[in-house]
């Protein structure tokens, strides 16, 4: 072997000696700087808010909330677009369902967790399809009942108000803006730990439930603290209880179902953002740290407690996790009392 070849062998051997050590390295690190890059790019056109319920609705109005911010976050226009129908689910399919990487979507719980368990013909799976962003506001519901209820004085305590339920059995009835929503369903969960038995009557909305009790045809109701607010100060309504362990910020002034017994009852209404489960996680990533840091911002938090929310603002873990858990509660109510949406 001569001088030269040993010496171009030698070389060789180093040279794919520093590859093999460097190979583990650069394995490593070049997905990471691929996603940074993709990231950094990202958004190229307009970014799309799907909100499956109308123009002027809670999630509309909170996805409006944030289409500014975060056009001037993101350098980029972005639009909400309405796509009403099914309880929300129509536009929660459409988000699914999207795959130009510029879209996703302002949610209420039940499309992100009990969908699917209440119609199995829901075309999309909220767990398999959607990829979770942040969580946005939470808000308990309102036991709610008129001011003059039957066989209850008008300054019953919420004690005697269960009591009189109870008495009343399947002689009363609760109203709800249809089956399979978390009114519906938490009423169901109020039954079973409190021993009464009102008759479920849908209506098309809340209005319509809060009219029907005003005439008479209803004896109580969960509601949205703004709406249970507006009529019980308004003389209209009595309020019972919150559905949360403790007093909530959005309505300082009724006890919780927990003060009149019902103890460890927890039942809340929630919107969050969500995601195609197909759009690059580092996308994802970006949004849900550009949405979470909006949304605990002074001026977006002061309009969503106005809009009757109290901001949570979480990552996507804390998000997964809460859909977790009233997948878990939620569908639990739905197998034991068999309920269906259709």
């Amino acid at each position: 072997m001569s001088a030269n070849t040993a010496r171009t062998l030698s070389r060789r051997t180093a040279l794919a000696l520093a590859l093999a050590t460097a190979a583990p390295w650069a394995a490593a690190q070049t997905p990471a700087s691929g996603a940074a890059a993709l990231a950094a790019k990202w958004p190229t056109k307009t970014v799309r808010i799907i909100v499956g319920f109308p123009g002027g609705s809670s999630p509309d109005l909170t996805a409006r909330t944030f289409a500014e911010p975060l056009s001037k976050a993101l350098g980029q226009p972005v639009i909400v677009e309405n796509r009403v129908g099914a309880g929300g689910n129509i536009g929660a399919d459409a988000v699914a369902k999207a795959r130009d990487d510029h879209t996703i979507g302002l949610m209420i719980n039940g499309n992100l967790t009990i969908a699917k368990l209440l119609n199995a013909a829901v075309p999309y799976d909220p767990i398999k399809d959607l990829a979770p962003l942040s969580l946005i506001g939470t808000s308990p519901l309102v036991l709610t009942a008129p001011v003059n209820q039957p066989g209850v004085p008008a300054t019953a305590t919420a004690q005697e108000f269960f009591v009189a339920a109870r008495n009343g059995g399947d002689k009363w009835s609760y109203g709800t803006p249809g089956v399979g929503t978390v009114g519906h369903i938490g009423t169901e969960l109020l039954k079973s730990r409190s021993n009464i038995n009102p008759v479920h009557v849908p209506y098309p909305g809340y209005a319509q439930v809060a009219t029907a009790m005003l005439g008479g045809q209803l004896q109580m109701a969960l509601m949205p603290p703004a709406l249970a607010q507006a009529q019980v100060k308004a003389g209209k309504l009595r309020a019972i209880g919150v559905t949360s362990t403790t007093r909530s910020a959005l309505a300082p002034d009724i006890p919780s179902l927990s003060e009149a017994g019902i103890s460890n009852f927890n039942l809340e209404i929630w919107n969050a953002f969500a995601a195609p489960a197909t759009m690059p996680k580092p996308i994802q990533a970006k949004l849900a740290a550009l949405i979470g840091e909006i949304a605990r911002s002074e001026e977006v938090r002061s309009k969503l407690f106005q809009q009757g929310w109290q901001v949570a603002g979480t990552s996507p873990e804390g998000l997964a996790n809460r859909i977790k858990a009233d997948t878990n509660l939620l569908g639990g109510v739905i197998a034991m009392r068999g309920i269906k949406a259709e």
